[in-house]
């Protein structure tokens, strides 16, 4: 099994900025660690859950969405086993609870679908309010 930990998230104001971090830890992760891939998505209320970035664990290639692109990063940090999300330039409609995702022993080919991933965090909610 995988278990992912996320921390972060909370209120900030339009234009400002926020982190997400995720922990990932279990037996499934140690066996698979090197190739895999983990997304972040978020789901507002009353529409559907959406992908927001996806990292290859084995590599540096991301994907973001449009909403996100250039004001979002995704990255793995120094220990290799917590992935974040930096979120830059935020705006009202980035109001959204987050979750990040992993599948292992695949890579991110096509993976935008929350479907497309087997292992979630517990989510945590992120508002952009003035």
């Amino acid at each position: 099994q995988v278990q992912l930990v996320q921390s972060g998230g909370g209120s900030v104001q339009p234009g400002g900025s926020l982190k997400l971090s995720c922990v990932a830890s279990g037996y499934a992760y140690r066996l698979y660690s090197d190739h895999g891939c983990m997304a972040w998505f978020r789901q507002a209320p009353g529409k559907l859950r959406e992908v927001v970035a996806t990292l290859y664990i084995g590599g540096d290639d991301t994907y973001y969405s449009d909403s996100v692109k250039d004001r979002f990063t995704i990255a793995p940090d120094i220990d290799k086993d917590t992935w974040s999300l930096q979120m830059s330039r935020m705006k009202p409609e980035d109001t959204a609870e987050y979750y990040c995702a992993a599948v292992f022993g695949a890579d991110c080919s096509g993976r935008t679908y929350s479907q497309q991933f087997n292992y979630w965090s517990q989510g945590t909610q992120v508002t952009v309010t003035s």
